[in-house]
């Protein structure tokens, strides 16, 4: 059977994209997770599986050879929708599960076990998951280590994250204090591929920045002059003697 798709699945989707770590390569920090998991459990298969939106792929595996499945098969999409672990004592008595090719083929699933993989603001990325070709139950010191080390595969996702932001910031530091090429005449700026454009898209590349556009005193007095008689008259008469422009050109430069 199918799994349904989750209420929130575009956001899902799109947090999962965040992450970075689809298709990237094995990792010791992960693959030691797995193979504490799969000792802890006493199974011979153990995944850090993340669903995407076609596919589950495996970050970590013990005892399995492929790097992916389709997501239609899955047993962890189906673990994605539940709050908490998920377990199927015997996939065959299963009616979620019993026709399933994972199961009545290689690697031929009898037990699964899969924690959601829940991000800090509530995303199901994938599961910890334990498989075993034989009917069997956990104890419940079993359960609680599954869903510890499924935390903490979590906090790697986040420091991966993290991480990767701060490399991405400073390389944004890098650029901005660079020799940036600007145009003597329009102030355009040139990027790194020889392209040009306005200072407010090059400015938004490389920040959060939002603009909102005015019109300084001296553009107002020389494209608006009969504006800027009666908006800027208290400006000319309280600005000094010496400066003939308002006191937004003195800030301006």
């Amino acid at each position: 059977m199918k799994a349904n798709v989750p209420t929130r699945e575009a956001a899902r989707i799109e947090a999962l994209r965040q992450y970075k770590i689809l298709d990237t390569p094995s990792e010791q920090a992960y693959d030691d997770i797995t193979a504490l998991a799969a000792f802890i459990c006493d199974v011979p298969i153990a995944l850090i599986s993340l669903v995407d939106s076609d596919r589950q792929w495996f970050k970590s595996k013990v005892g399995l050879k492929v790097d992916e499945t389709s997501r239609d098969v899955s047993f962890c999409a189906h673990a994605i929708l539940s709050e908490s672990i998920m377990i199927v004592n015997d996939a065959l008595c299963d009616e979620r599960f019993g026709d399933n090719p994972l199961v009545t083929c290689a690697p031929k699933i009898r037990f699964y076990a899969g924690v959601p993989l829940k991000t800090p603001k509530g995303h199901s990325l994938g599961t910890l998951c334990v498989i075993d070709h034989q009917p069997r139950e956990l104890s419940e010191l079993q359960v609680r280590t599954l869903e510890a080390l499924a935390r903490q595969v979590v906090i790697q996702l986040e420091l991966k994250r993290t991480s990767t932001q701060l490399a991405d910031a400073l390389d944004k530091i890098r650029l901005m204090e660079g020799l940036i090429p600007i145009c003597s005449y329009c102030k355009g700026i040139r990027n790194d591929r020889g392209y040009w454009s306005t200072v407010e898209k090059f400015i938004k590349q490389f920040s959060n920045v939002e603009f909102s556009h005015g019109v300084c005193d001296r553009c107002m007095r020389q494209h608006f002059p009969d504006v800027a008689q009666v908006l800027l008259a208290d400006v000319d008469q309280n600005s000094p003697q010496d400066d003939d422009h308002g006191l937004s050109d003195k800030l301006l430069g």
